[in-house]
């Protein structure tokens, strides 16, 4: 069994701010990034920076994306959304994850036809200190995402990381094809961006498959649910836990579970224990909305575990 969780100290205030500016400089520097590498890639004609650019344009659309989702996450639920409004991170990422096939298919033609007609190398100095400038400045921001990870656990701004991650291994890769192009090997060029295309392809399988998992409402991970169980576990006065539910709407985590106690106790130690220990839920996810109901043990059937389960 998992380790439970180690709490976030940081408060929500602080939380929603330190998440809004890891949002807001995750948008400016993708910005930048595409305007560089626009005026790059007119210069050059490199069909590797092009596929760097619609990288980037990706990564400013999922930054756009995550900056909206952040802003309905910290706001609180309201009469028509009373779980809150995390699910349209869900559905945005639908629309983004079919905004990247698009790309790729135009990449790919662009790329074959580099293949089958090579276009000579012309001017590759400025795409590469375009490139190292951007290997400065997503390196930079990610140093930054990483610092609000560690203080939020944000599931948008790990997306968000993911996607400068990736586009931090294109931008070598890309200087990589510009130095072989300056060389006279100008064929290279488009079979590293066929690579970088079918890498893109892949990372929005990743965003199409957790929007999905939201959507559909899947279960935390089971070590995930381990830890929640774990976190119950460990007051001395809960004697079980059953019908541990989980579920995750954008960086809202839900979780759902039934606390098994001595019959002897009264309602208002149980509702003491209660506390308790959704305050220690509550350190290590912060975001969760917890629901718990209490059941005397005495009245606690036994149930064999459910074959689903048992994987």
């Amino acid at each position: 069994m998992q380790a439970p969780v180690e709490p976030v100290s940081t408060s929500r205030k602080d939380m929603a701010r330190l998440m809004r500016l890891a949002t807001y400089a995750s948008l400016a520097v993708a910005l930048i990034l595409v305007f560089g590498k626009t005026i790059a890639w007119i210069t050059t004609d490199s069909v590797s920076l092009l596929a760097t650019l619609l990288d980037s344009i990706l990564d400013g659309l999922a930054s756009l994306i995550n900056l909206f989702a952040v802003r309905h996450a910290i706001t609180p639920a309201d009469k028509e959304h009373r779980f809150g409004h995390g699910k349209a991170e869900a559905l945005a990422g639908l629309a983004q994850a079919a905004f990247i096939v698009g790309s790729i298919v135009f990449l790919l033609l662009e790329a074959g036809k580099r293949l089958i007609d090579p276009v000579p190398a012309e001017s590759y100095g400025l795409g590469l200190a375009v490139m190292i400038c951007s290997i400065v400045l997503t390196s930079s921001l990610m140093l930054f995402q990483q610092y609000v990870i560690r203080k939020t656990d944000s599931t948008a701004i790990k997306a968000d990381a993911l996607h400068y991650r990736t586009d931090l291994l294109v931008n070598v890769t890309v200087i990589v094809a510009l130095v072989l192009a300056a060389k006279g090997w100008g064929g290279f060029d488009a079979l590293f961006a066929l690579g970088i295309a079918f890498f893109i392809l892949y990372s929005a399988w990743g965003i199409l498959s957790q929007s999905l998992n939201d959507l559909m409402d899947r279960e935390l991970p089971l070590s995930e649910r381990d830890a929640i169980t774990a976190i119950a576990l460990s007051h001395s006065k809960v004697i079980g836990v059953h019908d541990l539910r989980t579920r995750r709407s954008g960086i809202a985590t839900f979780v759902q579970l039934h606390l098994e106690v001595n019959d002897e106790l009264t309602l208002l130690e149980a509702h003491t224990i209660s506390d308790e220990v959704e305050l220690s839920l509550q350190d290590a996810y912060p975001a969760a909305e917890i629901i718990m109901h209490l059941d005397p043990i005495s009245i606690v059937p036994f149930e064999p575990v459910p074959s689903f389960l048992k994987t």
